[in-house]
C-alpha cells in the first residue's frame, strides 16, 4: 500500500514537473526574460525533476525519502518558482531549508538498511 501511494507521489511530482518546465519555457517567457530568472526556473525544474525520478525509484525502497524529497521539492522548488515569476528575492531565504529536505532524503537512501538486510 505504501509502495502505491509513493509510486503516485512520484508520479505527480513527474508530470507537475513537466509541466512547470513547459509553462515556463512557453506562458512565462516574457515574465522570466523581465526578471531576469529564467535560470533561476529552470534549477527549480531540474531538481524537481531530478527528485521525481529519485522517487520513483525509492517508492518500493526508501518510502521515507519520496516524502522528503516531496517536502523538500514543495520547498525548495516551490521558492524558487515563485521568486522567478514575482522576482521577490527574500524567498531565496527560505530555499535553503528544501535543500536540507533534500539532503536529508538522499542521507536515508545512504544510511538506511536495504530490504534484503531486514529479513
Amino acid at each position: 500500500m505504501v509502495a502505491m501511494i509513493t509510486t503516485k507521489v512520484a508520479g505527480v511530482m513527474g508530470f507537475t514537473g513537466v509541466a512547470l518546465g513547459a509553462f515556463g519555457a512557453h506562458g512565462l517567457k516574457n515574465i522570466l526574460a523581465t526578471h531576469d530568472t529564467e535560470s533561476i526556473w529552470q534549477t527549480a525544474v531540474l531538481y524537481h525533476l531530478i527528485h521525481a525520478v529519485a522517487s520513483l525509484w525509492a517508492s518500493e525502497r526508501r518510502p521515507s525519502s519520496v516524502w522528503l524529497w516531496t517536502i523538500g521539492v514543495t520547498v525548495f522548488s516551490g521558492s524558487l518558482y515563485i521568486l522567478a515569476v514575482t522576482n521577490i528575492r527574500w524567498l531565496g531565504a527560505v530555499t535553503p531549508v528544501g535543500g536540507l529536505l533534500l539532503l536529508a532524503g538522499w542521507a536515508l537512501v545512504i544510511f538506511s538498511k536495504s530490504k534484503a538486510q531486514l529479513h
